[in-house]
Parts: C-alpha cells; sequence; structure tokens
C-alpha cells in the first residue's frame, strides 16, 4: 500500500494540476488575483487591503511577494514620503483571467447544489 501511494505522489509532482494548485494556493490568492485582473489598473496597497478585506496585512504581503516572484505582479516603490508602494498584475497574470472567469462561472452556476 504505501509503494502505491508514494508511486501516486510521484505521478502527481508532474501534474500541471498540482503545480496550478501551488501557483494559487491560500486562502486569499484567487480574490487578490481576479480583483487586480478585473481593475486591470496599479493598486496602492492600503486600497488592495480594503479590496479583499478581511485579509490581514501579513497574509496579503505574503501573498504579493509570491505572486512577485512567480511574474504575477509587479512592485512599484515611488521615493516619496511617506513612502508609496503600487501593485499591478502582469501580462502573465492577465492571461489567468479565463481560468479564473470559468471558476467563477462555475461556482455561480453549482453554488446552490453544494454541500
Amino acid at each position: 500500500m504505501t509503494q502505491n501511494i508514494s508511486a501516486l505522489i510521484e505521478a502527481d509532482a508532474g501534474c500541471p494540476m498540482v503545480s496550478f494548485v501551488n501557483l494559487i494556493a491560500g486562502k486569499w490568492a484567487i480574490p487578490i488575483l481576479y480583483r487586480l485582473i478585473l481593475l486591470n489598473k496599479p493598486f496602492r496597497f492600503s486600497d488592495l487591503l480594503r479590496a479583499v478585506e478581511p485579509i490581514t496585512q501579513k497574509e496579503l504581503t505574503r501573498q504579493l511577494r509570491q505572486f512577485e516572484a512567480r511574474g504575477l505582479v509587479t512592485r512599484n516603490v515611488f521615493a516619496e514620503v511617506p513612502p508609496r508602494v503600487e501593485y499591478q498584475i502582469t501580462e502573465l497574470g492577465k492571461s489567468l483571467r479565463p481560468t479564473l472567469d470559468s471558476l467563477a462561472d462555475w461556482m455561480r452556476a453549482n453554488a446552490a447544489v453544494l454541500k
């Protein structure tokens, strides 16, 4: 039995769905990305924090850093006092829109029957 589980885990390592889930892992990943995609404009951190509340500052920072590292979001720091930081979806991030639209459509169609 243990051998079968190990084989499944190894097989899943190359699965594109596992990679996708790892990319958007976290309770707030999709709401953050979707908001940035739909509005398609630079967002100040505080505005994004309000747009996806009740997310915490710590969690938003963590998710944005991951998205930036993966090339889904750009971060622009302005040399002002106080410092201003804006985040914007990249072209790579925008390419997720059809996938996320599809998930949203599925949820709308099936929400009533989900338990």
